[in-house]
């Protein structure tokens, strides 16, 4: 019944060990991964780069962050020159939610340190093999007959606020220092006060429009797993926000209005 259900609002899992295993994997880790963050074990980057030694410039190690996925994503049309308006429209989607976080790199984010290397190249494994599995899983519902419930233009339309949403609240936070300025402030305006980290809540929105679009069960897995490690990124946030500013505002949440 509960399966019969899911086939609903999703393709069939493809017969491919590939595809299962990386559906698997990605909840799997990146829930331990969020639990550690909440935990108080960081990945090193941004406020919580303290890794003693092996460090990148922070600017560099993200453009590495984003640079292989969105390769990936130009590389899809060339790779899978046909497909239907889906496929057209999911390799579109994470190309752009790629090359805008270049571009908020290159231009909007500041930078003030560095980061650890290990970190560096965990994340960008992460993203550039969830991009390639998203696109191989898709690719393998070419002709399968379509999920009974359509989720396709509620996803572009979840896509658009969220990546919008994710974009407003990273040039919030930009104007909070100048270039080289390493003093952290309390973030203001948009949703900052409702939650700490509003640019995490519109990532998880950009991506449930993704696995709309997509409604393959490794584009689902895939945001699952986005919002467990946000969950446990927004909660030390929070947390460092409180122990490092004395006048943090206790009713703000970390990731959730109202919630959590």
């Amino acid at each position: 019944m509960a399966i019969s259900t899911v086939l609903n609002f999703v393709y069939p899992p493809p017969p491919s060990v590939f595809t299962t295993a990386a559906s698997v994997t990605i909840v799997a880790s990146l829930a331990i991964v969020g639990l550690s963050e909440a935990r108080g074990v960081h990945l090193q980057y941004s406020k919580f780069a303290l890794a003693p030694n092996r460090k990148v410039p922070s600017r560099t190690g993200m453009l590495l962050f984003y640079s292989p996925a969105f390769l990936a994503g130009l590389a899809s049309f060339l790779i899978f020159p046909d497909g239907d308006l889906r496929f057209l429209v999911l390799r579109s989607a994470i190309s752009l939610h790629f090359f805008k976080r270049i571009l908020e790199v290159l231009f909007i984010h500041k930078f003030s340190g560095r980061m650890g290397m290990n970190s560096m190249v965990v994340i960008s494994l992460i993203y550039f093999l969830s991009t390639v599995s998203l696109i191989y899983s898709q690719h393998l519902s070419q002709g399968l007959p379509e999920p009974p419930v359509g989720l396709l233009y509620p996803g572009i339309a979840l896509f658009l606020i969220g990546i919008t949403g994710n974009l407003y609240h990273h040039i919030l936070l930009s104007k909070l220092r100048k270039e080289g300025e390493g003093e952290y402030k309390i973030p203001k305006g948009g949703l900052f006060g409702w939650v700490i980290c509003p640019h995490y809540l519109f990532e998880v929105i950009d991506f449930v429009g993704i696995s709309f679009i997509s409604q393959s069960v490794f584009s689902c897995s895939w945001t699952l797993a986005t919002f467990f490690y946000l969950l446990g990124r927004s909660y030390a946030s929070r947390r460092w926000y409180a122990s490092k500013f004395e006048d943090f505002p206790g009713d703000v949440k970390a990731l959730i209005p109202f919630i959590f």
